[in-house]
């Protein structure tokens, strides 16, 4: 859901190395970019963040992963052209420009996903983040189940995992159970607002990571209750405009 141009900032000039047995993530789809690594793992946008910036951050000792929505039409990006009409359906609400995809139609939708995969390759990606992993809970304007989905997902999975790429469950709580197993990590907004924490351990119970996000837009107040879970937690503004601040 980023539309604006990722811009690395040059204004501060120290760098520091990431310590700490604990690992911490942030995330920013929009703005300029800080030059020190917010975070152990940061979250970036595939297409607007530089090569040069990936290994900038890189160099540092973070892992970056790289965002995309394989669930949605963004009319912004440069590859949109190469959707066929046919496949978009409602509008996401809160976002202009955005739509939800017929994600059923796979032959069409892979080789779309799969350039950028290759993309994040290309640019030196230490994973990826597909957005919009659960469409079989939305009014997308088609009728998708939820075994829709998990194939859906399971052709992602598979297709970045052929490629060497590791991919995170977005979101999809739902469907944890038939997916943890098949994913690297869990990205996931809002578990804590709405009770949900408890299915992502079981991607801790294999060992994996969960990079959990809790919007300031709630009645749950920043990190509230994120210590009795064993995830990376980090509190946002829902623009995420600015590095998201690691939960301590």
């Amino acid at each position: 859901m980023s539309r604006f141009y990722l811009a690395l900032s040059f204004s501060l000039v120290s760098v520091a190395n990431i310590a700490g047995a604990t690992e911490t993530f942030s995330i920013q789809l929009q703005g300029t970019l800080p030059v020190t690594a917010p975070a152990d793992t940061f979250i970036l946008d595939l297409a607007d963040t530089s090569r040069k910036t990936i290994a900038h951050y890189q160099a540092q000792g973070t892992r970056v992963i790289c965002y995309f929505s394989a669930g949605s039409f963004e009319d912004w990006r440069d590859d949109a052209g190469a959707f066929p009409k046919a496949l978009i359906g409602k509008p996401l609400g809160e976002w202009p420009g955005e739509y939800w995809l017929d994600i059923r139609q796979i032959a069409q939708l892979m080789p779309i996903m799969e350039r950028r995969m290759d993309m994040a390759l290309e640019k030196g990606c230490d994973g990826i983040d597909p957005d919009n992993m659960d469409l079989q809970t939305q009014d997308t304007g088609f009728a998708i189940s939820g075994a829709d989905q998990i194939t859906y997902a399971r052709a992602l999975a598979e297709t970045a995992h052929r490629k060497g790429l590791r991919i995170g469950l977005k979101n999809d709580l739902e469907q944890v159970p038939e997916l943890a197993s098949l994913f690297d990590y869990a990205v996931n907004e809002s578990c804590m607002r709405y009770d949900e924490c408890d299915v992502l351990t079981a991607f801790r119970d294999q060992g994996k990571p969960v990079y959990a996000i809790q919007y300031d837009d709630g009645p749950v107040p920043r990190c509230a209750g994120a210590a009795q879970f064993d995830f990376s937690f980090s509190y946002a503004t829902r623009d995420l405009e600015v590095p998201t601040s690691p939960c301590p």
